[in-house]
């Protein structure tokens, strides 16, 4: 397999956290014309900022992923058709963009998305060697190698498993925890008839993109009614992730981790909290950290102001309930004192 720069390895003293300021889509405020919060990847990043638990040189750079790289999950005739700017303007659901000349489209949509992937095939990487790992952005969970749509126009998820499966030794087994409001109709179609692929995907039975051939690739359906609340929720999250991850025991959890089963989201449809997406999320980690199974998070759909917000508490309540830490210099203060402690007590049982 050729070289790829998405698989160097970034400093040790760097949390595994993926994001570059590329990946927001500004142009002309067209953006304001999706229900999607354009810039909402950048504010999880300056929450975090606020609340001190990461610095710019402290998280890894995405970089865009190149034809090559796309090229492992998608049909050269697929990428040729994003030439076509009325193409990208259907998969991203802004009108306007089939108007704009297509060098445009590349530079403010297209790249800030091929970015966003570059980030999700680094998190895969990460994950495997740190034991956990988040991308701020991606989840493009409606591409498929070969169709874009529902504002997805590459399908990283995909992308990072092939990768992994190609490229690290030990990784040949994938389970993907799909847990955005929508169907993830893309990895479905693309893993379809892998048996190296289990697929789990709780969603609003409802609403786009109800794609019934992709349905065949699920392993565990949890199809959701309009306007479901945290209990039950929870409980169905609970139960059926304990009975994935009993039924097939795979070397990386990929976790789809959209944020539009908030209540209010004009394109979800269900009643979810914002304390309910954060226990969700530890949920979905606990049972991984417990199973010593590595994660890849990445952040999906989510469509309302206040999302970033509860995206930046879930990563806080990830790192305070322990489920993720810092690689800090070498073996934290706190770990040495420890590491002291417990060597003290070991010779002194000797004595």
């Amino acid at each position: 397999p050729h070289r790829t720069e998405l698989y160097e390895e970034p400093p040790p003293r760097c949390w595994p956290i993926v994001y570059s300021p590329e990946y927001n889509i500004t142009f002309m405020g067209l953006e304001k014309l999706h229900p999607f919060d354009a810039g909402k990847w950048g504010k999880v990043i300056n929450f975090l900022k606020e609340e001190k638990l990461i610095a710019d040189d402290l998280i890894v750079q995405a970089r865009e992923a190149t034809e090559e790289d796309l090229l492992v999950a998608h049909t050269r005739r697929y990428l040729n058709r994003l030439k076509w700017s009325f193409v990208v303007a259907a998969i991203t659901e802004i009108p306007p963009v089939a108007f704009l000349p297509n060098f445009v489209v590349q530079r403010k949509v297209l790249k800030p998305l091929r970015t966003q992937t570059g980030g999700t095939i680094m998190a895969g990487k990460l994950a495997v060697d740190r034991g956990w790992a988040i991308n701020v952005g991606g989840g493009f969970h409606h591409c498929s190698s070969d169709k874009g749509g529902g504002f997805c126009a590459y399908a990283d998820i995909t992308l990072a498993i092939k990768f992994l499966f190609e490229r690290v030794p030990g990784v040949s087994k994938a389970t993907i925890i799909d847990l955005d409001a929508h169907q993830g109709n893309g990895h479905e179609r693309d893993f379809m008839d892998d048996p190296r692929v289990y697929i789990m995907d709780a969603y609003n039975r409802y609403i786009y993109p109800g794609d019934g051939f992709a349905k065949r690739a699920i392993k565990r359906r949890v199809e959701l009614e309009w306007g479901t609340e945290d209990s039950e929720y929870l409980q169905k999250v609970h139960t059926h992730l304990e009975g994935a991850l009993n039924e097939f025991s795979p070397d990386i959890l990929v976790y789809n981790a959209g944020t539009d089963i908030l209540d209010g989201d004009p394109l979800g449809g269900l009643a979810i909290s914002p304390q309910g997406i954060v226990r969700r999320d530890e949920l979905v980690f606990r049972a991984a950290r417990r199973r010593g199974v590595p994660v890849l998070m990445v952040t999906s759909g989510g469509y309302q102001k206040r999302t970033a917000r509860i995206i930046a508490d879930s990563i806080l309540n990830l790192h305070s309930t322990g489920l993720i830490q810092l690689p800090g210099p070498g073996p934290g203060r706190a770990r040495l004192e420890q590491m002291v402690h417990d060597s003290a007590r070991d010779l002194s049982h000797l004595s």
